[in-house]
């Protein structure tokens, strides 16, 4: 059985960060039970997943908290806030009507772009030319049907092992926070 990942709570913003729920007078019913999957312990922290499968929101209860007691989320205001808050809403989605709506860090779209930038590394990496790399992704009769020098497929491929390295090179961080307009 595999060990799950836990990235720091500074670089995965999909991570739900938990304490003892301040008195604050509310009038809400209290949430059902929270039962997580507990997977590392620490002094201070308590990493736990919950749910299953790719879309398991992952917890942590900090300073000692217990998971039985009325909880509440925090939510630091800064930049990534949004993603954060986001990452509470499947929380919460979760807790009502299992399991948790979808992580939408990462598109469909994005994660195909993702498997074509690391196949055209790793084409570079084995000392392929970027025509090669584009014949083996593209299919060899549509790089043959544009001149090379000016083709699209050319650009598209130059790009792709240039978005490829910077991912190996720490851009994969990247992944774990939404994508943000310019």
């Amino acid at each position: 059985m595999e060990e799950p990942v836990h990235w720091t709570t500074e670089a995965d913003l999909g991570k739900v960060l938990l304490i003892a729920s301040p008195s604050v007078g509310s009038a809400g019913a209290p949430l059902p039970a929270l039962d997580p999957n507990v997977t590392r312990r620490s002094a201070h922290e308590l990493h736990a997943i919950h749910g299953d499968g790719a879309d398991a929101v992952h917890i942590v209860l900090l300073g000692g908290t217990d998971p039985d007691q009325p909880l509440a989320a925090v939510v630091p205001l800064d930049t990534d806030a949004p993603d954060r808050i986001e990452a509470i809403s499947r929380f919460w989605g979760g807790l009502h009507a299992p399991p948790p709506p979808a992580d939408l860090r990462m598109t469909p779209q994005r994660r195909q772009r993702l498997r074509h930038m690391l196949r055209a590394f790793d084409g570079r990496a084995c000392r392929a030319t970027y025509r090669e790399i584009a014949e083996v992704m593209f299919g060899v009769s549509r790089v043959a049907s544009d001149s090379w020098k000016t083709s699209a497929l050319r650009d598209s491929t130059i790009r792709l092992v240039r978005d490829g390295l910077a991912m190996v090179d720490g851009g994969y961080r990247d992944l774990l926070r939404r994508r943000r307009r310019r």
